[in-house]
Protein backbone atom coordinates (compact mmCIF):
# COMPACT_ATOMS: atom_id res chain seq x y z
CA UNK A 1 0.00 0.00 0.00
CA UNK A 2 1.26 3.67 -1.26
CA UNK A 3 1.53 6.28 1.54
CA UNK A 4 -1.36 8.23 1.92
CA UNK A 5 -0.42 11.90 0.35
CA UNK A 6 -3.26 14.78 -1.37
CA UNK A 7 -1.36 17.15 -2.95
CA UNK A 8 -2.38 20.49 -3.36
CA UNK A 9 -4.12 21.75 -7.08
CA UNK A 10 -2.37 24.78 -8.71
CA UNK A 11 -5.03 27.08 -7.53
CA UNK A 12 -4.72 26.03 -3.83
CA UNK A 13 -1.03 26.54 -3.38
CA UNK A 14 -1.36 29.71 -5.15
CA UNK A 15 -4.56 31.21 -3.50
CA UNK A 16 -3.81 29.48 0.05
CA UNK A 17 -0.78 28.27 0.65
CA UNK A 18 1.43 30.59 -0.65
CA UNK A 19 -0.12 33.20 1.50
CA UNK A 20 0.14 31.25 4.80
CA UNK A 21 4.02 31.01 4.36
CA UNK A 22 4.11 34.45 3.45
CA UNK A 23 2.19 35.34 6.60
CA UNK A 24 3.69 32.78 8.90
CA UNK A 25 7.26 33.72 7.79
CA UNK A 26 6.44 36.98 8.63
CA UNK A 27 5.25 36.59 12.14
CA UNK A 28 1.61 36.73 11.64
CA UNK A 29 0.09 33.87 13.25
CA UNK A 30 -3.46 33.14 12.08
CA UNK A 31 -4.82 30.69 15.01
CA UNK A 32 -1.95 29.43 16.05
CA UNK A 33 0.05 28.90 12.42
CA UNK A 34 3.35 29.00 12.64
CA UNK A 35 6.40 28.04 10.27
CA UNK A 36 7.91 24.19 10.57
CA UNK A 37 11.44 24.33 9.49
CA UNK A 38 13.20 21.00 9.12
CA UNK A 39 16.26 19.99 7.44
CA UNK A 40 16.23 18.00 3.67
CA UNK A 41 16.52 14.16 3.82
CA UNK A 42 18.56 14.29 0.89
CA UNK A 43 19.81 17.68 0.72
CA UNK A 44 20.46 18.99 4.36
CA UNK A 45 18.98 22.47 3.50
CA UNK A 46 16.17 23.68 5.31
CA UNK A 47 12.63 23.46 4.00
CA UNK A 48 9.62 25.13 5.19
CA UNK A 49 5.88 25.00 5.24
CA UNK A 50 3.24 26.29 7.30
CA UNK A 51 1.60 24.12 10.30
CA UNK A 52 -0.75 24.53 13.07
CA UNK A 53 1.22 22.74 16.19
CA UNK A 54 -1.37 21.61 18.18
CA UNK A 55 -1.10 21.84 22.57
CA UNK A 56 -3.32 18.77 23.95
CA UNK A 57 -2.94 17.23 27.06
CA UNK A 58 -0.15 19.22 28.14
CA UNK A 59 1.46 17.88 25.10
CA UNK A 60 2.50 19.50 21.35
CA UNK A 61 1.96 17.78 18.15
CA UNK A 62 2.03 18.17 14.60
CA UNK A 63 -0.53 16.50 12.24
CA UNK A 64 -0.15 15.98 8.85
CA UNK A 65 -3.81 16.73 7.46
CA UNK A 66 -2.61 15.77 3.67
CA UNK A 67 -0.88 12.44 4.75
CA UNK A 68 2.89 11.29 3.98
CA UNK A 69 3.64 14.87 3.18
CA UNK A 70 7.15 15.78 2.05
CA UNK A 71 7.57 17.65 5.66
CA UNK A 72 6.69 14.17 7.10
CA UNK A 73 9.20 12.09 5.32
CA UNK A 74 11.90 14.66 6.11
CA UNK A 75 10.61 15.18 9.66
CA UNK A 76 10.60 11.26 10.18
CA UNK A 77 14.04 11.18 8.89
CA UNK A 78 15.51 14.17 10.93
CA UNK A 79 14.07 13.55 14.11
CA UNK A 80 14.14 17.21 14.64
CA UNK A 81 12.92 20.52 13.71
CA UNK A 82 12.03 24.02 14.31
CA UNK A 83 9.45 25.51 14.83
CA UNK A 84 9.69 29.87 13.62
CA UNK A 85 7.53 32.95 13.97
CA UNK A 86 8.97 35.57 11.57
CA UNK A 87 12.61 35.77 11.24
CA UNK A 88 13.00 34.08 14.57
CA UNK A 89 12.94 30.62 15.91
CA UNK A 90 10.38 29.85 18.35
CA UNK A 91 10.75 26.62 19.52
CA UNK A 92 14.03 23.72 18.69
CA UNK A 93 11.99 20.54 19.15
CA UNK A 94 12.26 16.38 18.84
CA UNK A 95 9.84 14.39 16.90
CA UNK A 96 8.32 11.03 18.15
CA UNK A 97 5.80 9.67 15.42
CA UNK A 98 2.76 8.03 17.21
CA UNK A 99 1.98 4.74 16.58
CA UNK A 100 -1.82 4.50 14.79
CA UNK A 101 -3.14 3.51 18.13
CA UNK A 102 -2.54 6.56 20.28
CA UNK A 103 -3.81 8.92 17.54
CA UNK A 104 -7.45 8.89 17.72
CA UNK A 105 -7.42 11.48 20.79
CA UNK A 106 -5.07 13.95 19.00
CA UNK A 107 -6.87 13.74 16.05
CA UNK A 108 -9.89 14.33 17.16
CA UNK A 109 -8.59 17.44 19.11
CA UNK A 110 -6.72 18.54 15.80
CA UNK A 111 -10.51 18.05 13.76
CA UNK A 112 -12.01 20.71 16.85
CA UNK A 113 -9.56 23.21 16.52
CA UNK A 114 -9.16 23.26 13.03
CA UNK A 115 -11.48 20.69 11.59
CA UNK A 116 -13.09 23.92 9.41
CA UNK A 117 -9.92 24.45 7.56
CA UNK A 118 -8.55 20.76 7.15
CA UNK A 119 -11.57 19.10 7.23
CA UNK A 120 -11.91 18.05 3.89
CA UNK A 121 -8.81 15.85 3.88
CA UNK A 122 -10.40 13.77 6.42
CA UNK A 123 -12.79 11.75 4.15
CA UNK A 124 -15.86 12.56 6.57
CA UNK A 125 -14.16 11.64 9.71
CA UNK A 126 -14.80 14.41 12.16
CA UNK A 127 -14.22 15.74 15.84
CA UNK A 128 -17.50 13.51 16.57
CA UNK A 129 -16.13 10.78 15.08
CA UNK A 130 -15.98 6.99 16.83
CA UNK A 131 -12.52 6.20 18.56
CA UNK A 132 -13.36 3.49 15.40
CA UNK A 133 -13.53 5.73 13.02
CA UNK A 134 -10.41 7.78 13.67
CA UNK A 135 -8.20 4.84 14.13
CA UNK A 136 -9.98 3.66 10.10
CA UNK A 137 -8.46 7.27 9.14
CA UNK A 138 -5.43 7.13 11.67
CA UNK A 139 -2.87 5.49 8.83
CA UNK A 140 -2.99 8.24 6.41
CA UNK A 141 -2.54 11.35 9.23
CA UNK A 142 1.29 11.13 10.63
CA UNK A 143 0.99 12.85 13.88
CA UNK A 144 4.30 13.79 15.41
CA UNK A 145 4.31 14.60 19.54
CA UNK A 146 7.12 17.16 19.65
CA UNK A 147 9.68 18.00 22.74
CA UNK A 148 10.94 21.49 22.94
CA UNK A 149 14.48 21.70 23.63
CA UNK A 150 15.25 24.52 26.16
CA UNK A 151 17.58 26.96 25.16
CA UNK A 152 20.88 27.31 27.18
CA UNK A 153 20.58 30.81 29.27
Amino acid sequence: MSPHYLKPGRYEAVLVHRPLAWLARRGIRLYGLSELAVRGRKSGAWRTTPVNPLSHAGERYLVAPRGHTQWVRNLREAGNGELRSGRRRTDRFTATELPDAEKPEVLRAYLKRWGWEVGRFFDGVNAKSSDEELLAAAHKHPVFRITVHEEPA
